[in-house]
This record gives C-alpha cells, structure tokens and sequence, in this order.
C-alpha cells in the first residue's frame, strides 16, 4: 500500500463513504457502478485532488501531466471572454515608493524613495460574465500591473487574503461549482445553488474563505474602498541571495466600506454598473483613489514555527503576529482612453516577476503560474499578446521571438537564435548573469507524491478567528448571507453538511444558521482533518473596526422640491466642497427645483430613478408644499423607508415630517440616526455624525419589528 493510501482515513459524508487525505481533502473513489474517471487519452487517475510535488511542501512537477490537461481544457473552455474575473473594471495610475527595502530585496522598484513608476489596476468579480451586475456577492480581482526599469510585475490577488482551495488542481472543480449550472446555465453571478455548496460542503478547506465571501467583504461599496491582497507568500531576495518571505496588502487610504445585502440588490437594479460608475466618476473629478502598498515580511525560523503553512493559500498570517510594513502607494489617476484596448487585452499573470521577487511552493501560486500565461492563447490569439500596448513592458526589451499571430515586433536582421557566431549588435540580446533574473535557490528534497502538507488539514481554525474578529453587526451579517445562500439550496442534505462544518467554527453560527433554514435538530459536527484550535480575534479582519476617519469620497442624496432652504442647501454644498464628499439632487423632475430664494438648481436624479441605495447618507429637504406631496409619492416613500432599513443617517428639515411618517419612521421610531435640521448651521453636525457612515444600532431594531 502506498504512503498516499495510508494517510487516508474512512469517514462517512451522509449515505456514502468517502476517505480523508493528510490535508482533509475529499477523495470520492469509484466503486459499483461508479465509472473510474480517466484523462482524455483514457488513463486512469488515481488522485484528482492533489498535483504531483516534490514531496509534501514542494514545487508542483511539469511531468504531471493530469494536472496539465486538466487545467489546459479549462483555461480554453471559453473565447474571448475570461473563465473568472470576466466582469472588470481598470485604470491608470502610478506606484511610488515611500520606504526602501534596499535591504530586503534586489527589485529596482524598491529601492528609491520618491521614484514612481506607471501602474494599471483592474478590479472585478469572480463569477459572473461580462454582462453580470456589479454588487454581485461574489470575492473581487485586484490585479496591478507595475511597469519597472527591469520588466513588468504583476501583482494579481483579491480584496480577500485566503482562497478557496489550497492546491490549484482543484481550481477547475471550485469554478465549475460556482459558475451557472451546466444544465440549465443559471444562476449567473450567485453562488446560491446547489451545485457550489455541494462543492463547499465536500472540501472543508473552503471554510475560511467561506467566512469572508459570507461577510460584508463580499458586497463592497467601492472599489475605493475594499483592501486587496496578493493570497501567496513570496519571496524577496537580495543581491547576494539572501530571502525573505513576504505577503503583500493594499490598504485603501479612504478606509473600509461595504453595503448591506438588500442592499446590493436594490443597488443591481437601480445601477448595475455601480462600482464602475463611482470609479469613473471619482478619478473623472480628481478626487484619485490610492492605496498604501504594505508587506509582511518573516524568515523561516518564524515560517517554521507558525501554526499554519505559510504555502497555504486558504490562511493568513495575522497582523497582531507579523505587521504590515509600509512600502509605497498607489494611486489611480486616469481612465482608460479605450476599454476594449485596454481593460479588456490587459493580461496578468502571477509569473511576472523582476528580479528580486522570487516564488514559494504554494502548489495554488505554482499552478496559477501555469494557468495565467496559458489562458492567454485563447483570450487573445496567440503568443504574441505582449505586443498589445498595455501588456507591453515600458522599459527596453529584446528578444529573439519571431512570427505566430499578432506578432508586431519581429527581431531585424539575420539573428534569430543563440548563441550565433555574429558579434556585437549584428548578434542581437544576450544573456546577462550579473543583471538577469536567478532563482533563489532553494534546496529541495522529496518524493514524487500526490499530498499535501500535514501543516494544510486544519481547516477551521482560521475561520473561527475570522468569525469571533467580527463586531455583532458584521457576525448577523455573516449569519444572514450562509442562511440566505443555503435557503436557495435545494438537497437538504448538502444545507446539513454546510452546518456541520460551521459547528466546528462556532455553534453560536451554526445555530443561527440551522435555525434560519428551519432544521429539525443539529447534525453531528463534521469529523475534523485536524482538531480545531482557538486562536485570538484580529481587528484587522472587521471592516467595521476599519472605518474612515472622514466622510471624504463618500455620497449624499438630498431629497429635495421647489421651494427647498436656501440656506440649508448651501451649508450643504459647502460642507460637501470641505469634507470632499458628493452631493446628488434627487428631484420630481430631472429638469431640477427652484429655491425659496428662486435660484435654479439642476436635478442629478428623478425621484424613481434615484433610490436612496445609491448614496451613503440622506438628506430630506422639501418645501411645506413639498413635504405634503411626496408623502403621496411611493418612490420617495421608498426613498426614506430604505435608507431607515439600511442604517444610514437621515438628515430632515421639519417640513419633510409627512414624508417620514408615511414611510414609516415616526416620532417613536426616529433614533441617533435620524437628524433634525432647523438651521443651516445644524449641517456641520450632521456631516461629523456620517462619518460613522452607518447607525449600526439601528439595524436589529428594524430586523426585529
């Protein structure tokens, strides 16, 4: 018997008996009239849930050639239209350093203070096609392509630090689980289908990032507002051969902002291209989003001793443990000039690296290294996608390619290979061994074996920190969104085996859960891989606890009729000029209002096509005469009845009672949240209170009733 078949364990997942790997992995086996599943050319496989390494903790082999097929069919099951993160978003912008780590790593990027160089991000979302709306609940891509004096180096992750699966030989099942139904091609852009929680509920190692994807993190209110992170660990390494780990941050300048989920619904309806719109407005009006560039960075001592494996791509290093180091920031200060040139040809691909970044074995990052390069030979033609000018490097490159499709820059001369007999420019490019990229070379040691780490079967742990690092508001929402999910969940059994796992995260969860979905009783706890530790909660992991200091690059909606304060609105306008937020008019005609004081003022929205789900505070300011008739009015009653549901702070003049009553937030109902405003001087006290951006107390009261 194989050492692979010994670690194996028998447990039963509902009517059937499946086995455990060393890492907790699912390994379903053919038996009866269960066909035995093969490779196209009819080989049988003995394990699909583990690429072939050099021994538990090593680099994933070219030789695997399942692993490869597998993965070379799914990077070409679609055309032109990218498998995940089709529905994006870029921009330009540029990279500054602010600290050097001349110390740390060799990389040209990093070394002087003040030196910028170009940037192009693209933000999307995962699951959903191009078409597919923006506040889908759903992890975000945050790519970053910076454009070095030694080459292009891509920073490809997303607003969540930890993935789904920890070995990329799975990253066609976890897509294929969460993408339409094969079947019936819905439901787009949800992961509200038996299929993917099927698949979640058979692969525990998904339960981390489950806890992320299910909390506020997955419904951002911007991209300006959302944290990325590169998932792997990295390496630095310096001159002279010296490494060092590290795990990149984004953290956004404007803080931490996410919606509520009736939210995001309303929002997909009202706006579809929300998070688009608000960056296109934000840099259009120079108000540029920027990021701080942080790095964790720790040597194998620490490695060795963390609980966790640092190649597994569903954990994190805490920051209580390792702090992020401040590098540089980001800054996007342009639009694309044409989408499809840019947005949608730009290429990323984890292995594009400078010299001084190196890669770990994290058997994800080594197979996405795979993936991204080969995708691209579907999605844009060819070898030659590097010749489209925003994947093309901005410093000086040459090389001895020639011909395929798109080629643009074919080598002049004779010389298309070396080494050749020509000197000196007639040779063409050389290698150079002082200035070239070198491996770090890490010594490794091991058999040929499909496993993984033991270090990667604690599956719940991390979770269970994840979940207890939440404030109240941020754990109802967590518990609301699995029990929403596994509500449209239609096999009883699979929303049963969700809650076993979550037993192992915290009853608490899982009781809310099992009770939401109207269980009978409580399943048994799933039997654990590795027994679940209790680890310390991390502000870092809340948004919440991540808040803006200001209301700064943030929205208000004001509701607003003929005869509306002159006064009243003009504090407004000139507190919105000094806070540096926006200020939308939502009228009864678009064409706008006239004053008390008879001053015209355009309309930005028409009362139904203005929902108060598309700013992050609300003022109510209509005439008397006003008042009365958008009590009659449903959209505006809409308007205030959402806003009141959503948490968010309510400014009114007292001649917009009517309007409040009729939407149901009476005298009785009105809390610290909802704010009187007699004169214009009560705005500078309003605005102050929105930087809080929510009255979170609000929110049980308004579930509870």
């Amino acid at each position: 018997m194989s050492s692979m078949e010994q670690e194996r364990k028998t447990v039963k997942l509902g009517d059937e008996t499946v086995q455990r790997g060393s890492g907790g992995e699912t390994h379903q086996t053919a038996h009866g009239d269960v066909p035995t599943l093969t490779t196209q050319q009819g080989v049988p496989v003995a394990d699909d849930q583990n690429s072939l390494k050099a021994g538990a903790r090593g680099p994933t082999l070219m030789e695997d050639f399942h692993f490869r097929e597998k993965m070379f069919h799914f990077d070409h099951e679609r055309i032109p239209e990218r498998v995940v993160h089709a529905r994006g978003y870029g921009a330009h912008g540029f990279f500054e350093l602010t600290h050097s780590l001349s110390d740390i790593t060799r990389a040209d990027v990093l070394q002087r203070v003040g030196e910028r160089v170009p940037a192009f991000v693209r933000f999307s979302t995962v699951a959903g096609a191009k078409g597919s709306s923006d506040l889908a609940r759903d992890a975000r891509g945050f790519a970053v392509k910076l454009y070095t004096k030694e080459g292009n180096w891509d920073i490809v992750g997303n607003n969540i630090p930890v993935f789904f699966i920890q070995d990329a030989m799975k990253f066609p099942d976890m897509v294929h689980a969460v993408k339409e139904e094969p079947d019936r091609a819905f439901p787009q852009a949800q992961s509200a289908h038996d299929n993917f929680w099927d698949f979640i509920s058979l692969s525990p190692e998904s339960m981390n990032m489950i806890m992320w994807v299910m909390s506020d993190r997955g419904i951002p209110r911007s991209f300006r507002f959302m944290e990325g992170f590169a998932v792997h660990t990295f390496r630095f390494v310096t001159a002279d051969g010296k490494s060092t780990y590290a795990k990149f941050h984004w953290k956004p300048k404007q803080g931490l902002q996410s919606v509520v989920w009736n939210e995001a619904v309303k929002i997909n309806g009202a706006d579809p291209d929300f998070h688009r719109r608000d960056l296109w407005n934000a840099i259009q009006k120079g108000d540029y989003p920027e990021w701080e560039l942080g790095v964790q960075l720790f040597d194998d001592a620490f490695a060795d001793s963390f609980d966790f494996d640092i190649l597994d791509a569903t954990k994190l290093i805490p920051e209580e443990l390792v702090p992020v180091k401040p590098v540089g920031r980001l800054v996007l200060d342009r639009m694309v000039d044409n989408f499809f040139a840019e947005t949608e040809q730009v290429a990323f691909c984890t292995q594009n690296v400078v010299p001084g970044i190196d890669f770990t074995n994290d058997p994800l990052l080594q197979g996405r290294n795979f993936s991204y390069l080969d995708t691209q030979l579907k999605r844009l033609g060819g070898p030659n996608f590097t010749h489209i000018p925003i994947n093309a490097p901005k410093c000086p490159f040459h090389t001895l390619q020639q011909d395929g499709h798109g080629a643009m820059h074919n080598p002049k001369g004779r010389v298309n290979y070396e080494p050749n007999s020509w000197g000196g420019a007639a040779g063409g490019p050389r290698e150079n061994p002082q200035k070239g990229y070198t491996s770090y070379p890490d010594a490794i040691e091991g058999r040929k074996e499909r496993v993984r780490s033991e270090k990667f079967a604690d599956h719940y742990s991390q979770a269970r920190q994840y979940y207890i690092s939440q404030t109240e508001v941020e754990q109802t929402h967590i518990q609301q969104a699995i029990t929403f999910e596994l509500s449209k969940v239609e096999t009883p059994a699979i929303r049963a085996r969700v809650v076993s796992h979550l037993l192992n995260i915290d009853k608490g969860l899982a009781q809310a859960v099992a009770d939401g979905l109207g269980l009978e009783k409580l399943p048994e706890a799933a039997p654990p891989a590795r027994a679940p530790v209790d680890l310390p909660p991390s502000a870092a992991l809340s948004i919440i606890k991540n808040g803006p200091e200001s209301f700064a690059g943030r929205k208000v909606g004001v509701l607003i009729t003929n005869g509306a304060d002159d006064a009243i609105l003009d504090a407004l306008e000139k507190a919105a000029s000094a806070e540096k937020f926006d200020l939308e008019l939502v009228a009864p005609q678009i064409g706008g209002i006239k004053t008390a004081g008879g001053r015209h003022v355009p309309a930005g929205q028409r009362v139904p096509g203005g929902p108060s789900v598309l700013y992050d505070a609300v003022v109510l300011l209509p005439s008397e005469d006003g008042g009365t008739q958008l009590a009659k009015d449903a959209d505006a009653k809409d308007f205030v009845s959402d806003a009141f549901a959503h948490a968010k702070f309510i400014g009114y003049v007292p001649a917009a009672a009517p309007l409040l009553a009729k939407a149901g937030v009476t005298e009785d109902a009105h809390d610290n949240g909802v704010i009187a405003i007699q004169k214009a001087t009560d705005i500078a006290g309003f605005i102050k209170t929105c930087r809080a951006l929510r009255f979170w107390d609000r929110e049980a009261k308004v579930h509870a009733v």
